[in-house]
């Protein structure tokens, strides 16, 4: 047997209120939601990060954080009910909102973001990529705590490995795996975080849509690297020549990310 390190079991309840819980899985929710609140009011309140056409403004994303919760939740949900298990939820189709329960998509989830950033945007005048850019800047600042969420819970646990790091997940066998949610939350977080960040900071967002592209094609890639790390969902296994899921949901991710991206190239050649 190759050496396993202990996996550090951690209740997945922080505290109860009485007969109510509030888990790490929530609070990951909410953190990353006021976390990102903040960052968005920090990027809107710095007019020498802008171009000259209209920007979000700080009311604007006050809205923004009821919209993005509801884009993210409502999508997230069912983004995994389509996508990772339609089967069983045909069958249980209570179940369906049983989000305390675990199953979430990023995907669903990020697609529900675009709907409520099309929906502010237009009621605010504002350009729609403008605002998407702001949520793309800080979108890691959730990856990451989600991550840490499943990490903790646990869930979305490696393949098997041998590797000197290897843990051995409660629920997934005696098997050393890989930790691949600490892989996600460092490549889809922190490090997808940092390259937003020096982005923003050389003006990324004076040319609208650049950031979301950026994000888009990072993101994508970072979930491809790490889904050769994570055990595929059991319901869906490999899908064809060792592809999960996350890896064919990541391709048009990207895909539009280098539209936008050749785009805004376009506009600052057009300007130059």
């Amino acid at each position: 047997m190759p050496f396993v390190i202990a996996y550090p079991v951690i209740d997945p309840v922080l505290i109860s209120i009485g007969p109510f819980p509030i888990r790490w899985y929530a609070l990951a929710y909410i953190s990353g939601l006021v976390i990102g609140w903040a960052y968005a009011q920090y990027l809107v309140r710095r007019p020498s990060l802008w171009g000259p056409s209209p920007r979000p403004d700080a009311t604007c994303i006050d809205d923004l954080l009821v919209y993005a919760a509801i884009g993210v939740i409502l999508g997230g949900r069912l983004g995994y009910v389509l996508f990772y298990n339609p089967a069983f939820y045909l069958d249980h189709p209570v179940d369906v909102f049983k989000v305390w329960q675990g199953g979430m998509s990023f995907h669903g989830g990020f697609a529900g973001t675009v709907v409520a950033v099309y929906v502010l945007a237009r009621r605010r005048g504002i350009l729609v990529l403008r605002l998407g850019d702001v949520v793309s800047a800080v979108v890691p600042i959730g990856l990451f705590l989600g991550r840490i969420a499943n990490f903790i819970k646990p869930e979305l646990w490696g393949r098997s490995s041998n590797v000197p790091w290897a843990m051995a997940f409660p629920g997934a066998g005696p098997v050393p795996r890989h930790p691949s949610q600490l892989y996600e939350a460092a490549l889809e977080g922190v490090v997808l975080f940092l390259i937003l960040f020096v982005a923003v900071r050389l003006g990324a967002l004076r040319r609208p849509g650049l950031v979301t592209g950026i994000f888009a094609v990072g993101y994508g890639v970072a979930r491809i690297i790490c889904e050769f790390f994570r055990e595929p969902d059991p319901q869906l296994g490999f899908l064809f020549g060792g592809a999960t899921m996350g890896m064919l949901l990541s391709l048009p991710l990207i895909a539009v990310g280098v539209v936008l991206i050749l785009r805004t190239a376009r506009q600052k050649a057009a300007l130059a």
